[in-house]
């Protein structure tokens, strides 16, 4: 349905309830990830986190990814694979298959595939028969590996496999990293939209029901969107007393999300380039479902060790438990209220986007001209085409003393400190491990000491 200005003024009156019944579309370019879909080839295009090593047993496990059916599973040579569900024989699952030395056993009838797909015995046929499968039928089966506890699939074409990228924030000596997922029963746009909202955080995370991480979360502060060679930041940077909080949440398309300390920043004492509470995957699980994989980070750069539990790891996520009493959730909503009250695709025809929208803004009409141009036949970046070693990344948080001036715009300091802390992060950009760390915190304390000019 197209709006004209004269529903557009209907719809703006009071007690305007009649007249916005109708049922706004959804933007079908951006949420359909099944196969063969514009947005769902896009997403096979990358390397995709499918589940948490440890959930796999001596069982097959069967998963669903981009709206695929899948059957993830360890023979006992410790080798991965990642199967259709269907066997190619008479269609049975093989999520009741049976691992063994060399793949995995249909438990119908017994044909043993490896972790590649190929047939390889094909029990009681006659003469002959078992080679003419081998030749002409395999199982579906994607490349799959096993990283720091997280499995990761590619599920687009064989030929076009990317290097499996690696993070910074991944690489840090010392940083303990644990496994997470988080589900969400919605759309993955609806769920990645919130990582360039830095608004949401001081109202949904704060102001609306109680502190879900710290008071400073509460404060508005000054926002600026970045794009970036790989993707996108959304700073916000906030007052907190005598010292300005710059915080960074970061989006690498298409869907690898880093942000600041849950726990370890409040604002309220100097933190030089603190690095991410999490790195995280906002995974379809097909139009209506998401999963978000995830690292929990812990350490000096990160967040505290203390929330190291598995309550921790929501609190990480959310700022709130996921399985709650529909009462708690009403009154105190995290992200999984606020998102799965949108439905399970949004009406993205009925939003009305304001400037504090504009990463949003921004992010979608370049993942929609990413998506058009591989229709078109060019295939999307990767970050290893930018980056030969560990990916820079920003997520993060940064907290410099700068006492208020109260002869000055408080705004315009805030909006300078802000592009300055962005600035000296870029300009080592091209640096990487301690060496990237060490330039980065030593100009953030020299900008620290000099203030920045009016």
């Amino acid at each position: 349905m197209t709006v004209t200005n004269a529903q557009r003024a209907e719809q703006a009156r009071p007690y305007s309830g009649y007249h916005q019944t109708w049922i706004g579309q959804s933007d079908v370019e951006l949420t359909r990830v099944g196969p063969g879909t514009p947005c769902g080839e896009y997403l096979r295009r990358y390397w995709q986190p499918v589940a948490i090593t440890a959930d796999l047993g001596e069982q097959p496990k069967l998963i669903r990814i981009l709206g695929e059916d899948l059957v993830l599973f360890r023979d006992r040579q410790a080798r991965l694979g990642l199967l259709h569900r269907r066997c190619p024989h008479r269609r049975a699952s093989m999520e009741y298959g049976v691992c063994e030395t060399r793949g995995i056993r249909c438990c119908y009838h017994g044909w043993l595939f490896d972790v590649d797909g190929r047939v390889l015995e094909v029990p009681g046929q006659p003469a002959g028969i078992e080679e003419k499968i081998q030749q002409n039928v395999t199982i579906g089966a994607y490349p799959v590996r096993d990283y720091k506890g997280l499995v990761f699939a590619y599920l687009g074409p064989p030929e076009k496999q990317p290097p499996f990228p690696v993070y910074d924030t991944l690489e840090i000596p010392d940083q303990i990293m644990v496994p997470y997922k988080a589900p969400f029963g919605c759309n993955w746009l609806q769920v990645l939209d919130a990582i360039l909202d830095p608004l949401h955080t001081a109202f949904l995370h704060s102001r609306i029901s109680r502190e879900q991480f710290s008071e400073g979360f509460g404060e508005i502060g000054e926002m600026k969107f970045y794009e970036r060679p790989s993707g996108y930041l959304g700073t916000a940077t906030r007052r907190v007393g005598d010292h300005v909080w710059v915080r960074t949440n970061e989006l690498v398309l298409p869907n690898f999300t880093q942000a600041g300390a849950a726990f370890a920043a409040d604002g309220t004492k100097a933190r030089y380039f603190g690095r991410t509470a999490f790195s995280r995957w906002v995974v379809p699980v097909d139009d209506h479902e998401t999963l978000c994989y995830a690292w929990a980070n812990f350490g000096d750069r990160a967040d505290p060790p203390e929330y190291n539990t598995p309550e921790g790891l929501e609190l990480i996520e959310q700022g709130e438990l996921f399985d709650r009493p529909y009462a708690e959730k009403q009154r105190f909503p995290a992200d999984a209220e606020a998102t799965e009250g949108m439905g399970p695709i949004t009406e993205h025809e009925k939003e009305n986007l304001v400037p504090s929208d504009r990463g949003i803004v921004s992010y979608r009409k370049r993942l929609r001209g990413l998506i058009r141009q591989l229709q078109a036949g060019q295939e999307p970046p990767h970050v290893s085409d930018i980056w030969a070693g560990p990916v820079p990344t920003y997520g993060g948080d940064t907290v410099l003393s700068s006492p208020i001036d109260p002869t000055a715009d408080d705004g315009a300091t805030l909006r300078r400190m802000g592009a300055a802390v962005m600035k000296i992060q870029f300009a080592a950009e091209d640096k990487s491990g301690a060496v990237r760390d060490q330039a980065v915190i030593a100009d953030l304390k020299k900008l620290e000491a000099e203030g920045v000019s009016q």
